[in-house]
């Protein structure tokens, strides 16, 4: 025979007791994080951790370098090539011939278009240079336009002339040559 099993009578969901007493999982996370936080500060009391206070720095680990370290010879070769050179020179009231025949000059720069040259020349004009300039053949057909102060006779001119050019953020070749009769 065949049975029904659809029409077959549940028994009731039984309900205890003590499932109404059981504690809520909530209580038992609060209770975790409580004991936790107990714990922790026990284990923080019997091990303090010290910090560094401002004034005092951790100490970086020194690791020791095997490489040998370089050896400079030059300074010892320096040191017995060296050469003594007087201070200055005797004063004679008599200026020699070759320092009577030679003149400075400050070339301030060297052009291949004339136009260039002479505006460079205007303005070292403007700042109360004495500029001129030079056509120089370099090459066969190659001419170039110099620009130059001067010339000077003596060390001081030639020295306030380059400092006053270096101040105006020029820069300036110092030549020597034979004076122009």
């Amino acid at each position: 025979m065949s049975r029904d099993f659809a029409k077959k009578g549940r028994a009731p969901a039984r309900r205890t007791s003590s499932a109404s007493s059981a504690t809520p999982p909530w209580l038992w996370f609060v209770a975790g994080l409580v004991l936790g936080a107990f714990t922790a500060s026990l284990y923080f009391i019997k091990n303090p951790v010290s910090a560094p206070t401002p004034k005092e720095e951790p100490k970086p680990k020194v690791t020791e370098n095997k490489t040998p370290k370089p050896r400079f010879d030059f300074y010892k070769l320096l040191q017995e090539s060296e050469t003594i050179v007087p201070a200055s020179e005797t004063i004679n009231d008599e200026k020699p011939a070759q320092e009577e025949s030679t003149e400075y000059i400050l070339q301030v720069g060297s052009f291949p278009r004339s136009e260039d040259a002479d505006k460079l020349r205007a303005q070292l004009i403007l700042l109360n240079l004495d500029a001129n300039i030079e056509k120089v053949e370099i090459r066969k057909g190659e001419v170039w336009h110099r620009v130059v102060v001067g010339p000077f006779n003596n060390q001081n001119a030639l020295t306030t002339a380059r400092s006053q050019l270096v101040k105006n953020e020029y820069n300036a070749l110092v030549l020597k040559r034979a004076k122009t009769k």
